[in-house]
């Protein structure tokens, strides 16, 4: 497999701040429903070494994928939808062929942030630029937080240290308990010196005692996590050979160095991992990409790209169209989703024509979801998985949309 050269000019937009963006240019189109990787979760500090000139190339870019067609848009816009892109009669089928394909060809994907890294650095994976002639990367990265990075083991998540980082959780940790359980005391003395007729200052008061107990409990199960995986001689040793790895991945970028012990860095660089592909799902994005501005005159809107699977996990919680398998092609890399929200019914249908050619040829799957993205998927070699795969497949793959071990383990 050939490799590309990564964009050196990751950074152009894409930690630019689309709050400002989001407020001055999305508040007055009325954007109210919450979707995963929209406008409203893509709320990415701006580096402090952004330049005025990629700022106005970044709102240039939103500007002319958001603006006024004077015609319905997105799914208030009429569109008839190709075959290709219509779910199957067995809804369990368009799941199946992604996870065939993975099956077949042995994908691996990664587990966290720590592992996309590396397979960002060996080449497994390439970087996108957030804005180009043909593209803006529309919402990439938008549930990236400021928390520590972690290692995903086994459905838990471990907080990744250094010796004096894990030195100063652990105080943090016992600082933290103490001014909670101080509070719970004060709270209590308050509650025991009400009288019994004081109803709703005792109501209120046992709700603050609940929460703060809550909160006690958080802490408490945060030092567990930590005694658990890092209680161990051996345990602690590969967690400080993690946050390491981590640590000179993150200074190797030839344009910029990330302080992963910094919250606001490190939130910059999981949006930079987030902006990733395999080579193959890059050349279909770019293909269609460089259809649709040559005829629209705008740049196509990708609204995500590869997610590690704790991240993809998290998300499902508030996406419903965050599937929750025990692969999710997203975690492949090999599946990116063009946004439609903006685009007016004819520019619906060329996207689609587009889409539903490659899927005649035999190189992606693809379906139009109804909530405002086509979700593609790119063949590795260019053609769909055997079919013995594919029927293999649906055997583990409920209609719901999971797969059985996936179902065992909620």
């Amino acid at each position: 497999m050939k490799e590309r050269k990564a964009h050196p000019t990751l950074l152009i937009a894409g930690t630019l701040s689309v709050a400002l963006i989001a407020a001055l240019i999305l508040m007055p189109l009325g954007l109210k429903r919450r979707s995963q990787d929209s406008f409203m979760n893509m709320l990415v500090p701006a580096p402090a070494d952004a330049e005025a000139a990629e700022v106005s190339s970044w709102t240039q870019a939103v500007r002319r994928v958001t603006e006024d067609r004077s015609e319905p848009v997105g799914n208030k816009a009429k569109v008839d939808t190709p075959p290709e892109l219509r779910q199957y009669g067995d809804r369990r089928r368009f799941l199946a062929v992604q996870v065939a394909e993975q099956r077949e060809h042995k994908v691996a994907s990664p587990r966290d942030f720590v592992d996309l890294a590396a397979m960002l650095k060996d080449g497994q994976m390439v970087e996108l630029q957030p804005l180009t002639r043909d593209y803006i990367l529309f919402g990439v990265g938008g549930s990236a937080d400021l928390e520590p990075f972690t290692r995903y083991e086994m459905g838990a998540s471990i907080p990744l240290y250094d010796e004096a980082g894990l030195k100063q959780a652990y105080d943090q940790i016992a600082q933290s308990r103490e001014t909670i359980e101080n509070e719970v005391s004060s709270l209590k003395q308050k509650l025991n010196s009400l009288g019994r007729r004081e109803r709703q200052e005792r109501t209120k008061l046992q709700n603050e005692i609940s929460e703060q107990e809550k909160a006690l409990r958080a802490e408490v199960e945060s030092k567990q996590l930590l005694d658990r995986y890092y209680g161990d001689a051996e345990g602690r040793l590969q967690l400080f050979l993690d946050y390491a790895s981590l640590e000179n991945i993150a200074g190797s970028f030839a344009d910029k160095s990330y302080d992963v012990s910094d919250p606001r860095s490190r939130r910059e660089l999981k949006v930079r991992l987030l902006s990733s592909l395999r080579p193959e799902a890059v050349k279909i994005l770019e293909e269609v990409a460089s259809a649709y501005r040559e005829k629209f005159d705008r740049p196509l809107p990708v609204s995500s790209l590869v997610r590690p699977n704790e991240y993809q996990k998290a998300l499902s919680r508030v996406n419903p169209n965050a599937t929750r398998i025990e692969t999710p092609p997203h975690s492949t890399g090999l599946a990116f989703d063009i946004n439609y929200r903006y685009m007016t019914a004819d520019e619906q249908a060329f996207v689609m024509d587009c889409l539903a050619r490659l899927k005649d040829e035999g190189r992606i799957e693809v379906l139009r979801e109804n909530r405002d993205n086509f979700h593609v998927f790119a063949f590795l070699d260019g053609a769909a998985p055997d079919e013995t795969f594919v029927h293999a497949s649906l055997t583990a793959v409920s209609p719901e949309g999971k797969t059985k071990e996936a179902e065992a383990s909620e």
